[in-house]
C-alpha cells in the first residue's frame, strides 16, 4: 500500500475509535458489507440489468444483483427494486428523471426547515430543472399538513415529495399521498435517513402509499454509500430503469451491490430491529438530558434531534461543529426552521445516534454524551478534561474493526 495512503487510513481508523460519531447521516458498516466493498466484484463490467446486460461474464453478477433486489424487496414490501444509484442524490435525480418532465412543479420541504439539496435547494441540479415550491412546518416543528392541501390545491403540482434530512418526527406518509392523489401528483418519498427504522417496524413504510420510494444505503440501514429506488409500479420500474441506463448511468458498481445485498441480508435479522430500537432509545435519552440541562432542542421520534447552539450557548452551529471536532465530538451544523444565519454558519447542529448505537452506546452512555457537551460548551470544563471524557467513553464501546 501507498505508505501515505495507509498513513492516512491509520489516522482515520483511530479517529473514528477513538472519538464518538453523532452525524446523523453516518454510521459504521459490518466487516462483511466492508469485505464486499473491497472484493473482486469491483473488477466486472455490467451495463444493463439481470439478464439484459451489454457485456458478457455475468452470470454471477446477476445472481448477486437480483439477491440484492429479492432482499430490499422483502424488507420494503415492494414489488420492484432498483439497486444501481450510485448515491442518494443519483437515486432522486432517476426518480424526477423517470416521472416528470423539466419545468414541472414540485412541492417539497426547504433545507431550512429539514429537507435536502437534491429537494430544490437553489444551489443543487434539482432546482435547475423543475419548479420547486416549498411547503412548510408548524411552530411546534411538525409538518404543516393543513398548508400543504391547501398549497397542493392552489399550485397543482406534478409531484409532491416527502422524507427529509433533519425532519426529528414521525411522518404521516398516508395523509401525504392522499394530498398527492387528490390533486393528480405523484407522490415520491425519499426515506434515506429512516429507512432502518423503517426497515426495523419502527416508523410507518412510505411503499402502500408512495408511488416512488428512493433511499440512500448507508444511514440507519448501516451498509455501503450508495443508492436505491422501489414501487410497486410495473411502469414507473421501466421507466427507472431506463432512466439510470442508459440515460444517468454507465457500468453499476457491483462490488458496492453485492456491499448492499449484504446490508439488506444484515436489515432482515432479528438483531436488527432490536439495533433500531436501541437508536430511538438513545436519541431520546440524549435530547431529554439536553432539555434537562436547559438546553433548546427539539422533540424526536427517530434517530435525530436539533440543538439550537445560538439559544443555548450563544455560538453558531458551524462554531459547535469546529469546538466539538477538537474533543473527538463529530457533528454537523445545521438550519433551523426559520433560521436567519446562512446555511455555512447556521444557527444549531444536528444531532444523531446510528453510528454510537452500532458501537454499543445505551441510554445512559447517550446522557452522557449531552453533559459532556454541555459542559464543555458552557466552559464548565476545559478542552483537556472534555478530551479525557471522550476518550473514556468511547474507548468503553466497540472498535471499528469488531464490527
Amino acid at each position: 500500500m501507498d505508505p501515505k495512503i495507509k498513513e492516512y487510513l491509520l489516522a482515520e481508523t483511530n479517529r473514528q475509535n477513538d472519538g464518538l460519531e453523532l452525524i446523523a447521516s453516518e454510521n459504521f458498516a459490518s466487516k462483511e458489507v466492508r469485505a464486499l466493498c473491497g472484493s473482486i466484484l469491483t473488477n466486472k463490467y455490467a451495463e444493463g440489468f439481470p439478464g439484459h446486460r451489454y457485456y458478457g461474464g455475468c452470470i454471477n453478477i446477476d445472481l448477486i444483483e437480483n439477491r440484492a433486489i429479492e432482499l430490499v424487496s422483502k424488507i420494503f414490501d415492494a414489488k420492484y427494486a432498483n439497486v444501481q444509484p450510485h448515491s442518494g442524490s443519483q437515486a432522486n435525480m432517476i426518480a424526477y428523471y423517470a416521472t416528470l418532465n423539466p419545468g414541472d412543479k414540485i412541492l417539497s420541504l426547504g433545507l431550512d426547515e429539514g429537507g435536502h439539496l437534491t429537494h430544490g435547494s437553489k444551489v443543487n441540479f434539482s432546482s435547475k430543472y423543475y419548479n420547486f415550491i416549498h411547503y412548510h412546518l408548524l411552530d411546534d416543528g411538525h409538518i404543516d399538513y393543513a398548508g400543504l392541501l391547501k398549497l397542493a390545491q392552489e399550485e397543482k403540482p406534478q409531484m409532491i415529495l416527502a422524507g427529509f434530512s433533519a425532519y426529528p418526527y414521525t411522518i404521516d406518509f398516508e395523509k401525504i399521498g392522499d394530498i398527492a392523489h387528490s390533486v393528480g401528483a405523484v407522490f415520491m418519498v425519499d426515506m434515506a435517513h429512516i429507512a432502518g427504522l423503517i426497515a426495523a417496524g419502527l416508523h410507518p413504510n412510505p411503499l402502500p402509499f408512495a408511488d416512488i420510494v428512493t433511499s440512500t444505503t448507508h444511514k440507519t440501514l448501516r451498509g455501503p454509500r450508495g443508492g436505491i429506488v422501489l414501487t410497486n409500479s410495473e411502469q414507473i420500474i421501466a421507466k427507472v430503469n431506463k432512466a439510470t441506463f442508459p440515460g444517468l448511468q454507465g457500468g453499476p458498481l457491483e462490488n458496492i451491490i453485492g456491499a448492499k445485498a449484504q446490508c439488506f441480508f444484515e436489515a432482515s435479522q432479528p438483531e436488527f430491529k432490536e439495533y433500531a430500537r436501541q437508536i430511538i432509545a438513545n436519541t431520546k435519552a440524549c435530547a431529554n438530558e439536553f432539555a434537562h440541562l436547559r438546553d433548546v432542542v427539539s422533540g424526536t421520534d427517530n434517530h435525530l434531534f436539533l440543538l439550537n447552539t445560538k439559544v443555548s450557548f450563544g455560538l453558531t452551529g458551524d462554531k459547535v461543529e469546529k469546538m466539538l471536532e477538537e474533543i473527538g465530538i463529530t457533528v454537523n451544523k445545521n438550519m433551523l426552521p426559520h433560521d436567519d444565519e446562512r446555511p455555512t454558519v447556521t444557527s444549531g447542529i444536528r444531532i444523531g445516534f446510528a453510528a454510537l448505537s452500532t458501537r454499543g452506546i445505551n441510554e445512559d452512555g447517550a446522557k452522557e454524551v449531552a453533559r459532556i457537551i454541555d459542559s464543555f460548551l458552557k466552559n464548565k470544563v476545559t478542552k483537556e478534561e472534555a478530551l479525557t471524557q471522550v476518550k473514556e467513553l468511547a474507548g468503553s464501546l466497540k472498535n471499528i474493526a469488531e464490527l
